[in-house]
């Protein structure tokens, strides 16, 4: 039997903050060649470094065989399922991180209601620049995102003289929108493929949300919510108004060069880090961990696992 290509080693693995953000593949064979990832179609293959890749997007008509899907989580990149055009996610893949500091810290925050409401305060804080949002109850934050989506809609519909009737759409039916749901359809799922990428690699939960609730994905959308006004949708409305053949396409094509200018991993990890830690001034690098187990020995202490504590009296 052949033996295929080590794994690497926890050194030698790109932080989640310095990786390709995302690639999105369809109509192909996806396999492995060493450290790489290869989709293969009629027109060639192209070879994909998967230590560097934050998340690839799966749409129809692509096939991935065991070893690819191995070296994905050797990687600590993420596979997500999606539906044509990337705009219905289905499914996704695990990540490399061993701790669990943040995970432990999101969990605490979002079961505590004083602590659950300081974290979404903070995040409509990062939403509203100069604005105090330490007093205000859910609702009234809901109202002043609200308020504030509203105009970002009219502003980016009056400069592109696209007209705008409101966010409406359907995965079942995505080419039934007009086009600039369309656009925001498939640069959101292309968003939240990302974003669930680094919160995956971080150790975090995607369903553990603060201001969303009850999905899997709640998490992820609490964080991809605080870059929507400035990437997808003036992003969105550009592209309306240009009517490029394939828009979706052309989505996830202009998404990801502006990930690429705006360093918007990096900026990721360092949102859900303040969010989750505000006072830790520990690395990201640091959320990957030692593949170490330990026991709670009550209260914050912690024994090593491993061990037989027999002789400990009952």
């Amino acid at each position: 039997m052949a033996i295929g290509a080590k794994p690497p080693t926890l050194p030698e693995l790109v932080r989640a903050q310095d990786r390709l953000t995302f690639i999105y593949l369809e109509k192909c064979a996806i396999h492995r060649d060493a450290n790489a990832i290869t989709a293969t179609d009629d027109r060639g293959v192209i070879h994909i470094p998967a230590a560097s890749l934050g998340t690839l997007l799966l749409g129809p008509g692509t096939t991935v065989t065991q070893q690819a899907m191995v070296l994905m989580a050797e990687s600590g990149s993420t596979v997500v399922w999606v539906g044509e055009e990337g705009v219905r996610y289905y499914a996704h893949g695990r990540s490399l991180a061993n701790s669990s500091r943040l995970l432990d810290a999101q969990a605490a925050l979002v079961s505590n209601q004083s602590a659950r409401l300081r974290v979404a305060r903070e995040m409509y804080a990062m939403r509203f620049p100069g604005e105090d949002t330490s007093g205000l109850t859910m609702q009234q934050l809901r109202g002043r995102e609200g308020s504030r989506i509203r105009k970002a809609y009219r502003e980016h519909s009056k400069q592109y003289k696209v007209p705008w009737n409101g966010r409406t759409y359907d995965v079942e039916a995505y080419e039934d929108s007009d086009p600039v749901n369309q656009a925001l359809s498939a640069a959101n799922t292309s968003l939240y493929g990302v974003v669930h990428s680094v919160i995956v690699a971080l150790g975090c939960s995607p369903g553990l949300g603060f201001v969303h609730t009850g999905h899997t994905r709640s998490f992820v959308y609490d964080i991809a919510d605080l870059y929507k006004v400035e990437l997808t949708i003036p992003l969105s409305f550009e592209l309306a108004a240009e009517q490029p053949f394939d828009i979706g396409g052309e989505a996830r094509r202009r998404l990801r060069d502006r990930f690429h200018g705006g360093a918007i991993l990096d900026r990721c990890v360092r949102d859900i880090r303040h969010l989750l830690l505000p006072d830790d001034a520990e690395t990201a690098e640091d959320d990957l961990g030692e593949n170490v187990v330990r026991l709670w020995d009550g209260s914050r202490r912690t024994v090593a696992a491993g061990s037989n504590y027999a002789e400990v009296p009952f």
